[in-house]
């Protein structure tokens, strides 16, 4: 037998893209998955192989209706699917241990594709009440007009998700862990025991080297993987893992919404997953020590990092998590014109609302990611006038640190 061209070892079968890879896969470290999966389409070339094209030719009418009719069609129509869109999903499906996937356009894409594809008129949905702003407002402004009703609970309170289901009318449970911008965590193996409905984690933040919602239970895995996943801010896409026949599903309404991802932003994923190990490992790294530093400053009122002891959930984190991530969240005790000045005086950190780069970005929520809420809504999630977040990026620490000690020091 030949040797594959992508066979991590040569005359070896069983190797990822030849018969019997997904049992040798399931084999391999996660950071190995990130780069060995995906590659079905690249012949042999190493780099993905971009397929431009929104089109493919069909050489007979009967094989024209099996593209037409066939979930997961990715050689017939680009909205349908797309080779090498096809690579990112088969490589998150991978990294997920998943039996499937579908990229989106947009993290709020493939989330809107979930909720809506899923539910109808006169469904219930469960929610968490700690949650990114888009997502809320999808949840509380959007649901109700088609005549889906949600309820909305804390997810650090145990076994609030499962008191709030209905049995027979709730469709949907929906969480995300850790929450955007406080991270909350909510625990996978409560959601994953609970019967019925089907069970959502966004997993955005945590990225699936963070942690592996499947695997607790759950039934889908949403990310926004324009963030980490992608990890170098040239790329907007989203996606959803999970169980083939719930996939299956999702496709069917996918191909209607139309939400579906461009073949050159998930080249651009593509290329960025194979590099997450590295970079998750070192924006870890380098946002404990900063929030080591932010706890000790006088300025500073709290710091939420699931990586410190201080982090009200640090036992549920150390059960569920692989690494605590590059993001945390820190109150100024001066409200306003603590924050304003803040994220206005950093250098090398930039004001900026995305988050998983290889760049710092700062960020204040009140005004930007969750500009949308109320005042009442936003007490309700935690945050407060002085609360930044801050996504660690690949910078030196020394010089992280540094520049974010000289923005506090122009508060007065």
């Amino acid at each position: 037998m030949a040797d594959a061209p992508d066979d991590p070892r040569p005359g070896q079968p069983g190797q990822l893209g030849q018969p019997g890879g997904e049992a040798r896969r399931s084999q391999l470290r996660p950071e190995t998955v990130a780069i060995r999966a995906g590659r079905d389409d690249n012949d042999r070339a190493l780099a993905p192989i971009l397929w431009a094209t929104t089109t493919f030719v069909t050489p007979t009418v009967e094989e024209g209706r099996r593209l037409a009719t066939m979930a997961g069609s990715h050689r017939f129509y680009s909205r349908y699917g797309n080779p090498t869109v096809r690579g990112f999903e088969d490589a998150i499906a991978a990294l997920e241990g998943a039996e499937a996937a579908r990229a989106f356009a947009s993290g709020m894409g493939a989330l809107s594709g979930v909720v809506l594809g899923l539910c109808s008129a006169g469904d219930h949905v469960v929610a968490q009440r700690q949650l990114y702003a888009g997502t809320q407002l999808l949840l509380q402004s959007v649901c109700p007009r088609f005549g889906i009703e949600v309820t909305f609970v804390d997810a650090t309170e145990p076994g609030a998700f499962a008191a709030a289901v209905r049995p027979g009318e709730t469709v949907l449970v929906l969480a995300e862990t850790p929450a955007n911008p406080r991270l909350d965590l909510a625990d996978l193996d409560e959601l994953g025991a609970i019967a019925g409905p089907i069970t959502v984690v966004d997993s955005t933040f945590a990225t699936p080297l963070g942690q592996r919602p499947l695997d607790h239970g759950v039934d889908l895995v949403v990310h926004s993987a324009t963030k980490a996943i992608a990890g170098h801010n040239d790329a907007t896409i989203g996606v959803v893992a999970g169980a083939r026949d719930l996939l299956d599903w999702l496709w069917s309404f996918a191909v209607l919404q139309g939400a579906n991802a461009s073949p050159f932003d998930a080249m651009n994923a593509l290329r960025g997953l194979r590099t997450l190990g590295v970079r998750l490992r070192q924006q870890t790294e380098s946002a404990h020590r900063l929030a080591e530093v932010l706890e000790q400053h006088p300025h500073v009122a709290e710091v939420r990092y699931p990586g410190l002891d201080s982090h009200p959930q640090r036992d549920l984190a150390k059960r569920q998590m692989n690494l605590a991530g590059g993001l945390l969240t820190f109150d100024l005790a001066g409200g306003l014109d603590a924050g304003r000045t803040f994220v206005e005086s950093v250098r090398i950190a930039q004001l900026a609302s995305s988050l998983g780069g290889p760049e710092t970005l700062v960020t204040h929520p009140a005004s930007t990611t969750h500009v949308s809420l109320t005042p009442e809504e936003l007490a309700a999630n935690g945050i407060g006038p002085g609360t930044v977040r801050v996504s660690v990026g690949l910078e030196h620490p020394d010089d992280l640190v540094a520049d974010v000690l000289q923005a506090l020091d122009r508060i007065a």
